[in-house]
């Protein structure tokens, strides 16, 4: 194996592990968003895009050199040679297991490439999407319990209206009855105050007799004054 195929072969392997250990069930999306978060990735971040396309490149580059040799050492013209002379065979095989070989090295360098950026990108997007869910779960129970504490505002003013309103009534009834009470001595003292006018009445009925009485009384008085001193005269 040359130098360059060595590279990718290496390059694969480590592409395996990092996707293994990015795929690693206990370790939670947040905690790869606070790795990925490191100063040195910050740092890194502006030659990350070119890099990443770099090796885009020099992969694709590998596998379309790899799928031409394999088209090369499958051809008729190698084949034919092949079976001419038994070493050749061998070296033709040999040569296309090589070829097969490197394609597969640098087909799945670059699929494993283009995956591990796709976990990253999709593990930094779940860790954001839990932290707004639980950013809005909290806002939610915040907002339950404002709800819930309006409800019981709610139930406890209408409870307040109610005794409001049952006092209301209750005042009501005590006002009524004194209202009636009321009414019952106005009726009473109406009835004191006609009986009161009818013995006045008859009062001043009974005085006006009594004076009328009291005039005929003094007339008959001076009229028998008046025959006395008159008897009085005729004697002397």
């Amino acid at each position: 194996m040359t130098l360059q195929w060595t590279a990718v072969a290496f390059f694969l392997y480590a592409e395996i592990a990092v996707n293994v250990i990015l795929c690693i069930p206990f370790i939670s999306p947040q905690r790869w968003r606070l790795v990925f978060s490191w100063r040195i990735w910050n740092w890194l971040s502006p030659y990350w895009n070119k890099c990443f396309f770099t090796m885009i490149m020099v992969l694709i580059v590998l596998f379309l050199d790899a799928v031409r040799d394999v088209q090369k050492y499958s051809g008729p013209e190698p084949m034919h040679d092949a079976k001419v002379n038994p070493n050749v065979y061998d070296h033709v095989h040999m040569k296309l297991f090589r070829a097969q070989r490197n394609l597969y090295i640098s087909g799945f360098s670059l699929f494993l490439w283009l995956i591990m950026r796709r976990v990253v990108t999709l593990l930094n997007q779940v860790a954001v999407t839990s932290e707004n869910s639980a950013g809005l779960q909290a806002e939610m129970d915040i907002a339950i319990k404002a709800a819930k504490q309006h409800q019981d505002d709610n139930l406890m003013l209408r409870h307040a209206l109610l005794d409001e309103e049952r006092s209301k009534s209750a005042k009501n009834q005590l006002v009524k009855l004194e209202v009636e009470k009321l009414v019952e001595q106005v009726k009473a003292s109406e009835e004191a105050v006609r009986k009161s006018h009818a013995e006045v009445e008859a009062m001043k009925r009974q005085a006006k007799g009594l004076a009328q009485e009291y005039d005929r009384l003094l007339m008959e008085h001076h009229q028998l004054q008046n025959l006395q001193s008159a008897a009085d005269k005729k004697d002397q």
